[in-house]
């Protein structure tokens, strides 16, 4: 981003002392890497999809983009230290999941308003049409009036998103335009292949009700590939309480069923999956994910939302969905009854 009268370069600015930011000295600050010698910009976001989606956008340009949310934690109910306000306040753009979804970006973005920081807001959400949501969800967690914030795990919407991305991205860095385009219609590209593959994985089914002892995090799944999926906690909270209604609830539907495999989300707790196994005729649990958050290994290695896929949530749904039994698959030992 080119130098503007009043502004702070980017190393100035994380030098800056929290009683700095809080005299309002942070007002002038919002470009990035003033102090190089071309035009660099940087990017940060909010949840570990958009973050992985934008880094691919930026590749082979001078866009770097930063996952905010660290190795190990869930992107949604997490409450991060003033520094990452700080970073947003500095970064030419914030990716975000939209309004309500996450009250800590929430209150970021309100920042970056009261101090004129030039960070530009990108909306991943922006025009696509959620589906709604269980009404048993609280009203203090409805997203847009009672929509099921979750769109990103049906491939189809997820372009959507992609192409907001490239639209805000190349406001702020307009001479990188036709890369982020070309860099966005090869990730469009893959999300088509990964529909096509997961409707083959629906299509080869022996069963069409699966249970996980996750929360309400998998309802574009279910309405795009027409399967019952019963999630044990029906709220947005990944670590909502389970009433005893609950597991009466999923001890039924497995005896119902016959269900000899369920789904347990990474980041939640998974003793209520584990209670499961002990108390019904289910033999274990698998991993899913959201892909609200990697693990440090998958940090690691670098794995995308398509590595995620095809490496954890595909396989456990073939092992849970009856149409692979679980040593066929390529999900390791340690993912069977996962701590």
């Amino acid at each position: 981003m080119r130098n503007e009268p009043g502004r702070l370069p980017r190393r100035a600015f994380l030098g800056l002392s929290a009683g700095a930011l809080a005299t309002g000295t942070a007002g002038c600050i919002g470009s990035a890497s003033d102090d190089n010698d071309g035009d660099e910009y940087v990017a940060v976001a909010s949840f570990f999809t958009f973050y992985d989606f934008a880094r691919q956008i930026a590749q082979e340009t001078s866009m770097t983009v930063e996952n905010l949310i660290p190795a190990g934690l869930h992107g949604h109910g997490w409450d991060p230290d003033p520094s990452i306000t700080r970073d947003i306040v500095d970064a030419d753009a914030f990716v975000n999941v939209g309004p309500e979804f996450q009250p800590w970006a929430d209150r970021a973005l309100e920042t970056v308003r009261d101090d004129g920081a030039g960070t530009r807001s990108i909306n991943v959400r922006e025009g696509i049409e959620l589906i709604d949501l269980d009404e048993t969800v609280d009203e203090e967690e409805a997203i847009q009036g009672g929509k099921d914030p979750h769109f990103w795990l049906d491939p189809e919407l997820a372009k959507g998103a992609v192409d907001n991305i490239v639209e805000g991205l190349s406001a702020v860095a307009p001479e990188h335009e036709g890369t982020f385009g070309d860099n966005a219609a090869d990730i469009k590209q893959r999300l088509d292949d990964l529909d096509a593959d997961w409707e083959g994985i629906f299509e080869r089914a022996a069963r069409d009700n699966v249970f996980l002892a996750a929360h309400n995090a998998f309802g574009y799944v279910a309405d795009r590939y027409d399967v019952n999926i019963q999630p044990l906690i029906t709220n947005l909270a990944a670590a909502d309480d389970v009433r005893t209604s609950d597991m009466q609830f999923a001890q039924d539907m497995i005896a119902e069923h016959d269900i000899r495999y369920i789904g347990a989300a990474i980041f939640e707790p998974n003793g209520w999956a584990r209670q499961l196994v002990d108390e019904t005729d289910a033999e274990a649990y698998y991993p899913v994910t959201p892909y609200a958050g990697v693990t440090e290994k998958w940090s690691r290695e670098e794995w995308s939302y398509f590595d995620i896929a095809r490496s954890i949530n595909m396989p456990t749904f073939e092992i849970v969905l009856g149409s692979t039994a679980p040593e066929e698959t390529t999900l390791e030992e340690e993912w069977r009854n996962f701590e």
